[in-house]
């Protein structure tokens, strides 16, 4: 913006959303790790920006679902650090990540809990289904 003359609330909306935008690369450059990138196939570089795209429009979803209460990297390492471990083939998951309010938070927005003591296979299969159940329904 070069004419200063302008509203102070228009420059103030305008600079708001440039930060907006310079937020969003850094998410996609650094949480997202988008680069580099070593394709030179225009398809290939099509793929890949729209795959970003994606990825940035979900997790801007999910961040408004939960309040814009936490930052990119508490909820990306959060989601990161929620693994299940397999006691064994014939047994069942428990957590291994430690719970705290935000995993709350997103058990609460999902609909479902992994942070019980035992997951049994049987439940981790229904659970899966459901998932997938309410992505058909979306969708």
């Amino acid at each position: 913006m070069t004419n200063l003359e302008d509203d102070v609330s228009e420059i103030i909306r305008i600079n708001k959303q440039r930060w907006e935008i310079e937020e969003n690369f850094r998410i996609m450059k650094t949480e997202f790790e988008a680069r580099p990138i070593y394709i030179r196939r225009e398809d290939r570089i099509k793929a890949h920006f729209m795959t970003c795209y994606i990825s940035l429009l979900l997790y801007r979803l999910l961040e408004k679902k939960l309040g814009n209460l936490y930052t990119a990297d508490q909820i990306l390492e959060t989601l990161r650090s929620m693994q299940m471990t397999l006691l064994n083939t014939a047994s069942g998951y428990v957590p291994s990540y430690t719970r705290t309010e935000l995993t709350d938070a997103l058990h609460k927005i999902f609909d479902f809990r992994t942070d019980h003591e035992f997951i049994t296979k049987a439940d981790m299969r229904t659970l899966i289904k459901n998932t997938k159940q309410i992505k058909s329904k979306q969708g």
